[in-house]
C-alpha cells in the first residue's frame, strides 16, 4: 500500500447524494447532478487531494432500489457498483439523514459486512438538524467505520471525514519514488466518442478496451453522462470519452437529456481526437452531419466510424458510400471506416487512425517551410483583388496545435475570401502530408504606419511658398478686374 495510491468507491441507495458527494471530494462536476434518482449509471474516476497526498475516487450508480424504468440498466448499474467495490480499498456507504435508516440501507449494511475491504458509513445530508440526536438510528447497522455526518452539498464535516481515514487506514505519505513515477507520465492522448443516440458509442467503448466498461443497452440515452476511462494500448496511452447520444436541438428535452447533450459538448472541447460514429443502417443524416461540423469548427482531430456495417445488404452498402462522396467532402481530411462494434470488424484499426491523426494535430511545423509552400501556393493561384488592389500574402508562420494554426501575414489580408482560405487550408493539409486533422487560416494586415497621419511634413523653401503666394494673389487681381 506504500507506493500505491488509494482508491475509494462511493455506494449507496439512489439519489442520496453520491455525485454531489464526488463533485466535492474532486473539486470538479464531472458528475452529472439532478434531484432525481438513477442518474448515474456507469462509474464514473476522479482524482481527489488532502494536502500533498493524492487518492481515486469512484462515483457508481445507486444499488439496492429500482431507479429505472428497464430492469436490465438496473442490474447493470449494480454490476457497476459491485466492481468500484472490488478496485477499491475502501468503500464509503452513503446514506439520507433526512429519509432516515431504510431497510435497503440494513440489507446493504449486511452485504458490506462481508467484504474484506473497510467500509465506512457516511451519512449525507445533515445540514439543518441536530446531527447528535439523529445518529443513535445508525449505530443499529454495526459497520466497521462510522458513522460520520456530513453535508456533501455545503462541505460540512468532509474534511474531517477525510483526514480520519487517512489518519487511521492509509500511509502518512507517498513515497518519493511514486511521486517521482507519477510525474513523469506522458501525455494521455483523450479520444471522445461521440454520435446520435443508439449508434453504437458505448459498444465501440467496450470493444475497444476489452472489457464491459460502460453500460449497454438496445435503447437511447442509456448512457446520460461523460465517462472518462485511462487506458494504454500498444506502448500508448488513452483516456477514452464515452459520451451521451445527441438528438437534434427541437427534440431534446429539459432536465437529463439537456445536461447530458452540455456534458457531450464539453467533451469534445476537451478531447484531442474524436471518433464520429454514424448507424449504417440508417444513413448519414442531416443531424450527424451538424455534429460532424461542431467537430470540425471545434478543430478535433477526427476519425468517422460507420458501425452496424455486417450483414447490411449490398445495395445499402453501395447507398452509404454514395452518400460519402456526396455528403462528406467538407471532412476529407478524416478517415472512415466501416466497423462492427458488436463483433469488432475493423475496429483495431481505429488506433492506428487516431495516432496519426493526434500526430498530425500536433505537428511542429517549420517557418521556412510554410514559406515555400505559401510561395508556391499563391504563385499558382494568386489571391483575388479588392478595391482595386491586390491581395498580397507575404510570409506565414505555425500559430498553433491541435488544431494546426497557421498565420499568414500580408496587405489587405481582412478582404480575403474564405472559399480562398479554403483553398490555402487544403493544399496545406496535402502539402505537409496532414491526415485527420482540420486547419484554421488565420490572417493578419500588415500595419501602414502612415495611415490616418493627416499632418504632413510640408518640404517647400520659402522661395517656393513666397511664389506660390504671390501667384494666388495675382489670380485673385485679374478676377476682380
Amino acid at each position: 500500500m506504500k507506493n500505491k495510491v488509494p482508491v475509494i468507491a462511493i455506494v449507496g441507495r439512489p439519489n442520496v447524494g453520491k455525485s454531489t458527494f464526488f463533485n466535492y471530494l474532486t473539486r470538479t462536476r464531472d458528475a452529472l447532478v439532478m434531484d432525481a434518482p438513477g442518474i448515474t449509471r456507469d462509474r464514473i474516476y476522479g482524482m481527489g487531494k488532502i494536502g500533498k497526498r493524492p487518492y481515486i475516487v469512484i462515483d457508481t450508480g445507486g444499488i439496492g432500489e429500482k431507479a429505472s424504468a428497464i430492469e436490465d440498466i438496473d442490474t447493470q448499474t449494480t454490476e457497476q457498483a459491485w466492481q468500484a467495490i472490488q478496485e477499491s480499498d475502501l468503500v464509503l456507504f452513503l446514506v439520507d439523514a433526512r429519509a432516515g435508516l431504510t431497510n435497503v440501507d440494513t440489507e446493504l449494511a449486511n452485504k458490506f459486512r462481508l467484504l474484506s475491504i473497510p467500509v465506512c458509513l457516511v451519512v449525507n445530508k445533515i445540514d439543518g438538524m441536530d446531527w447528535h440526536s439523529h445518529s443513535g438510528e445508525f449505530y443499529k447497522l454495526g459497520l466497521p467505520i462510522g458513522p460520520f455526518g456530513i453535508s456533501s452539498a455545503h462541505g460540512m464535516g468532509v474534511h474531517d471525514l477525510v483526514q480520519t481515514l487517512f489518519k487511521d487506514h492509509f500511509p502518512p505519505e507517498i513515497t518519493p519514488e511514486a511521486e517521482t513515477e507519477e510525474d513523469d507520465t506522458p501525455k494521455r492522448v483523450k479520444i471522445a466518442v461521440i454520435g446520435r443516440p443508439n449508434v453504437g458509442k458505448s459498444t465501440l467503448v467496450n470493444r475497444l478496451l476489452g472489457e464491459e466498461r460502460v453500460l449497454v443497452y438496445d435503447a437511447p440515452h442509456t448512457t446520460r453522462d461523460s465517462v472518462y476511462i485511462d487506458f494504454d494500448h500498444m506502448d500508448n496511452i488513452y483516456t477514452l470519452i464515452d459520451t451521451a447520444g445527441v438528438r437534434r436541438g427541437g427534440r431534446v428535452e429539459l432536465g437529463i437529456e439537456k445536461f447530458s447533450v452540455i456534458k457531450t459538448l464539453q467533451a469534445v472541447e476537451d478531447a484531442n481526437v474524436v471518433i464520429f460514429v454514424m448507424d449504417a443502417q440508417e444513413g448519414i443524416t442531416d443531424h450527424d452531419l451538424n455534429l460532424l461540423g461542431f467537430c470540425i469548427e471545434a478543430g478535433r482531430a477526427l476519425v468517422i466510424a460507420i458501425n452496424k456495417w455486417d450483414n447490411l445488404p449490398l445495395e445499402q452498402k453501395e447507398t452509404i458510400k454514395e452518400q460519402i462522396k456526396r455528403k462528406l467532402p467538407f471532412a476529407k481530411f478524416a478517415k472512415i471506416f466501416t466497423i462492427s462494434a458488436l463483433h469488432g470488424t475493423n475496429t483495431g484499426h481505429l488506433f492506428e487512425a487516431v495516432n496519426k491523426a493526434y500526430e498530425s494535430a500536433m505537428k511542429d511545423i517549420p517557418t521556412a517551410k510554410l514559406n515555400i509552400i505559401l510561395e508556391k501556393l499563391t504563385t499558382a493561384h494568386a489571391p483575388p483583388r479588392a478595391n482595386g488592389r491586390q491581395i498580397k500574402l507575404r510570409y506565414a508562420h505555425c500559430g498553433g496545435h491541435n488544431p494546426p494554426i497557421i498565420v499568414i501575414h500580408g496587405n489587405q489580408t481582412e478582404h480575403l475570401p474564405t472559399s480562398y482560405k479554403r483553398y490555402l487550408m487544403n493544399a496545406f493539409l496535402d502539402a505537409l502530408k496532414l491526415e485527420g486533422t482540420p486547419m484554421r487560416i488565420e490572417t493578419r494586415t500588415v500595419v501602414n504606419p502612415y495611415v490616418g497621419d493627416d499632418k504632413k511634413k510640408d518640404t517647400r523653401t520659402n522661395l517656393v511658398k513666397w511664389k506660390e503666394k504671390r501667384q494666388r494673389r495675382n489670380k485673385l487681381k485679374h478676377k476682380k478686374e
